[in-house]
């Protein structure tokens, strides 16, 4: 049964595509539980919310670079005497750079956010929707979750295809118990994405149908997460290009990849 007010944790939320979800779900009437590293940015964004539709908004920054941080994330809802009702495993950026031109803790805590977090919330969080029969878990992964990898940015689609794989396994364990699982992948959205990777000036070369804007993207994902739709590609432009995918060639796909790499992706570290 849906709660009258539902609960959401949404992971990454002070800009973006998480702040999107966080004023989207807000309008829809759900009581939020808002996370990122910036607590002056939830608090600026609770403060919008809680005057524009009057819900109830927590706000408890943490690092889910942490190992410990999604288990003490955790424990602190438990201790406010919250439930999450919608989990949005929306943290996450980007590592510019070849493999070998960063330092090993840079990946180790990208995966930590991209990988780890999000599995770790779902297995703490899921008991509590079973038992009530009823929960809605987004992951947002990406459209290079279904393109072949890039030159640069090395672990990014890795993460993400990890992200769509997890989720359809998740929801069909889940599916009969109220539980709806979504891998929601974007393409190119409008945030500041790029500019916090340094690559807004190699993005901005990319023609204006090629983007969507975070408030699209989350309407999307709302939305096939409520009709059961376990992967969910944002945009007709998106979709064509993941269907174009698996028509060609592999061999073909790698060689567009690799030409896309060099005129798209920053393939020095970030300094």
């Amino acid at each position: 049964m849906t709660p009258a007010r539902p609960t959401s944790l949404i992971t990454g939320a002070s800009a973006g595509i998480g702040a999107a979800f966080a004023r989207d779900l807000a309008k829809r009437g759900h009581d939020l539980i808002l996370t990122a590293r910036r607590a002056d940015r939830l608090e600026a964004l609770a403060t919008e919310l809680r005057d524009a539709h009057g819900g109830k908004v927590t706000i408890l920054p943490c690092d889910l670079a942490n190992p410990d941080a999604s288990e003490k994330l955790c424990a602190d809802i438990e201790a406010l005497g919250l439930h999450v009702d919608w989990l949005v495993n929306n943290a996450g950026y980007g590592v510019p750079g070849t493999f070998e031109a960063n330092a090993w803790q840079t990946h180790a805590d990208f995966i930590q956010v991209l990988m780890t977090a999000p599995a770790e919330l779902a297995w703490r969080l899921l008991p509590g929707m079973r038992e009530r029969r009823y929960g809605r878990i987004i992951n947002v992964a990406s459209l290079a979750g279904h393109v072949p990898g890039s030159a640069g940015h090395t672990l990014y689609a890795a993460s993400k295809a990890y992200l769509i794989k997890f989720s359809q396994s998740l929801a069909l364990e889940n599916q009969m118990l109220g539980v709806h699982v979504c891998a929601l992948c974007p393409g190119f959205t409008w945030s500041e994405f790029h500019d916090v990777t340094g690559t807004r000036e190699l993005m901005n070369k990319l023609p204006g149908f090629m983007w969507q804007t975070a408030e699209v993207v989350v309407s999307e994902g709302v939305e096939a997460v409520e009709r059961g739709e376990i992967v969910h590609v944002t945009g007709s432009v998106n979709r064509f290009i993941k269907a174009l995918m698996k028509l060609l060639p592999d061999r073909l796909t790698l060689w567009l990849s690799a030409r896309e790499s060099r005129r798209y992706r920053q393939l020095e570290a970030a300094p």
